[in-house]
Formats: structure tokens, C-alpha cells, sequence
């Protein structure tokens, strides 16, 4: 009875082993730890289903270009903006160990000898002719007196001269490197703010590390083939509406391939809940950004929706709530508007974005965008 009592827990005791490696019961369940909510912006993206680890990293890299490109592009139109100087910039600069000056000098030095020569020539004469350089009137002896005086007077200008050349020639540029290192005590440079560049750097690096500060991150859907990236826009950025839109229109005239797992990539400016007093409330900045009511020239606009994992919401209600909030100037045109509202409903977040040509521009699809056919 003993040993069929032991046989038994023995087996009881492999089952529970095996339940606890094969039930998955027992194991938390992992959840995002960034999930989409409201109060946010960024970029709307489709993509193929299953590949939204993939498509989120390729998003953000592609997003990432397109986004010092377009700042790039900004700074390249500001410096072209400014005037060119009148004068030019180049100045020629003669030091005194160069060839143009040392040939100065040795034709000088070659006239000096020749002088020199010419003197000693004569008083050579002198003597050939019988007489004494010390008889007469003694004009060669002063000659002798005054040919030295000469030479050393020469020798001297040059010398001073080259100390003159080699004061007011050396180069501006390694004046104020001199200066700025006898400041700085031979340290490294430090920038307008007053830091080094290796503090810089480090503070660069640790907000890289820190996924809070980056400017753009993945954020968790729930949904299949749904991905957002979340843009945390700082002072001077450009808005996601221009990113993408810089993006759509160069990938039009290049038809270059940036994506492989990527589809649609929509803007989002504004994110909220689902209800209607919620969607109008929060669509009001987009509206006076857009659509002022002192405007020129009114826009004809059409709004955009779809919803995904959420049939609670009811389609009509929402499209007039974000038409009704447009001012009574500006006109509703589906079929050629100016202008597209893009609703996008993810469970019970609200995703509202601005886009334009969106017809012309493949609906914002990267891969229809660029094929051949377009």
C-alpha cells in the first residue's frame, strides 16, 4: 500500500509540473507599457498584420529623416536670405619667409653689392692709374666712409623691415585662437550657454538613453496592424501635419523606397475620448488654426473617418460634430475639397489630424505612392 501510495503522488507531483510549464494560467500577462491615450500627437500608421514591431522601428527612423531634412531645409532658406558681402572675403597675405618676399630682399641685397662693387672698382682705377687714394682731396676716402655707413643703414631697414612684416602679417584668425586659448586656460571650448562640449554630449546621450525625453516614441495600440508614434514637439518644431506632408511630396517626385513594412501615415494633432462634447472641445485649436473665420478665401473641406475595435460609436454623430465645428465660411466639398479632417477611432481614443491633397497624393499610402504605376 505504501509504495502505491508514493507511485501515485510521484505521478501527481509530474502532472502539476507538466500543467505549470504548459498552462499559461498561472503566468502574467504582459502589457504594453506605453498605451495610447488622449492627450497626445503624432503619427497614425497602418501596416502589414503581425509586423508592428518592425514597422514601429522602421516608422520612427524614416519619420527621424524626414524630419532634420525638413529642418535642414528651413535653415538653407534662412542663409540664403541674407546678403552676400560686398567686398570679398579672401585677402592676400605676404609673410616674410615666402618666395615673393625673399626675392625682394635678395635683389636689394644684389643692388646694395653692386654699389659696393662699383665703389671699390674706382678707388682699384685710382691706384692702376699711378696715384694715391689718400692724395687730392681725399673724396674716396669719404666715399669708403660713406659706402659703410650705407650698408649698415640698408642692413638695418631690412632687418626692421622684416620685424614690421612678420608683426602686421601674421594672420587674424590665429590671433583669436591665441586669445580665446589664453582665456580659456588651454580647457576645451565652451558654447554660447556657457558648457563644454563634453557636457553636451553627455547630456545629449543621457536623453537619448532616457525613452521619456525622445522626441519620437512607440506608443501601444491594442489593434492589429495599427501603430502610432508619438511626437513630443518642443519650441521651433514643425508641426506633424508638415512632416508628413514634406514626406508625401518628396516621396511623390523621387518614387524612392523608404519602407517596407509601412502603408498609411496620417498625421495627428489632437487626440481625446470618443463622445461628442469631447471631440468638439478638443478640436477647437485645430479649427482656428486651419479654418479662421476672418479668412480670405474659404476652404472647402471634407471629413475623413474610421474606426477600429469599437462599434459603440456611432459614425454620423461624430462626422457632425467635427463638421459643425467648422465655421459657417468655409464650405463642405467631398469630391475635390482643399482640405481633409481625418478621424481616426482607435477603441476609445479620438485621433484628429489635418491633411492636404490627399486624393493626389496616393491617399498617404508610402507604397502606392512610390510604385510605378502613380
Amino acid at each position: 500500500m505504501a509504495t502505491d501510495n508514493k507511485s501515485k503522488s510521484g505521478n501527481s507531483n509530474k502532472n502539476n509540473k507538466k500543467r505549470k510549464n504548459y498552462l499559461p494560467h498561472n503566468k502574467p500577462v504582459k502589457k504594453g507599457g506605453y498605451p495610447l491615450r488622449p492627450g497626445v500627437e503624432g503619427f497614425f500608421i497602418t501596416c502589414d498584420g503581425g509586423r508592428e514591431y518592425q514597422a514601429a522601428q522602421e516608422a520612427i527612423n524614416v519619420i527621424e529623416s524626414f524630419y532634420e531634412e525638413l529642418l535642414e531645409g528651413k535653415e538653407s532658406k534662412v542663409g540664403q536670405k541674407s546678403e552676400l558681402p560686398k567686398k570679398p572675403m579672401n585677402k592676400v597675405i605676404k609673410f616674410a619667409d615666402s618666395d615673393s618676399s625673399g626675392s625682394d630682399n635678395d635683389d636689394d641685397n644684389a643692388d646694395g653689392n653692386n654699389d659696393v662693387q662699383t665703389k671699390e672698382d674706382k678707388s682699384t682705377d685710382v691706384i692702376a692709374a699711378g696715384g694715391d687714394e689718400n692724395a687730392g682731396t681725399g673724396v674716396e676716402i669719404k666715399d669708403d666712409v660713406s659706402v659703410d655707413k650705407q650698408t649698415d643703414e640698408k642692413t638695418e631697414k631690412l632687418e626692421s623691415n622684416e620685424n614690421q612684416e612678420t608683426e602686421t602679417v601674421e594672420p587674424p584668425v590665429k590671433r583669436q585662437c591665441i586669445q580665446e586659448d589664453a582665456r580659456n586656460g588651454g580647457n576645451l571650448p565652451k558654447m554660447a550657454d556657457g558648457q563644454s562640449v563634453d557636457k553636451l554630449i553627455e547630456a545629449e546621450l543621457a536623453e537619448l538613453g532616457d525613452k521619456s525625453k525622445r522626441r519620437f516614441g512607440k506608443l501601444d495600440t491594442g489593434c492589429n496592424g495599427v501603430v502610432f508614434i508619438q511626437m513630443r514637439k518642443k519650441d521651433g518644431d514643425p508641426s506633424p501635419k508638415d512632416i508628413v506632408q514634406h514626406m508625401m511630396s518628396s516621396l511623390a517626385s523621387t518614387k524612392k523606397h523608404v519602407s517596407r513594412f509601412l502603408l498609411r501615415v496620417l498625421p495627428v494633432e489632437v487626440s481625446c475620448y470618443t463622445s461628442d462634447e469631447e471631440i468638439t472641445r478638443a478640436i477647437k485649436p485645430v479649427i482656428d488654426k486651419y479654418f479662421p473665420v476672418e479668412a480670405q478665401t474659404p476652404h472647402k473641406f471634407a471629413v475623413l473617418y474610421d474606426a477600429r475595435a469599437n462599434t459603440g460609436v456611432d459614425r454620423t454623430k461624430v462626422i457632425d460634430a467635427v463638421a459643425k465645428s467648422v465655421p459657417s465660411l468655409h464650405k463642405v466639398d467631398l469630391a475635390n475639397p482643399d482640405i481633409n479632417i481625418v478621424v481616426q477611432v482607435v477603441k476609445t481614443v479620438c485621433l484628429i489630424g489635418v491633411v492636404e491633397k490627399y486624393k493626389e497624393l496616393a491617399k498617404y499610402n508610402l507604397r502606392q505612392l512610390t510604385s510605378s504605376d502613380q
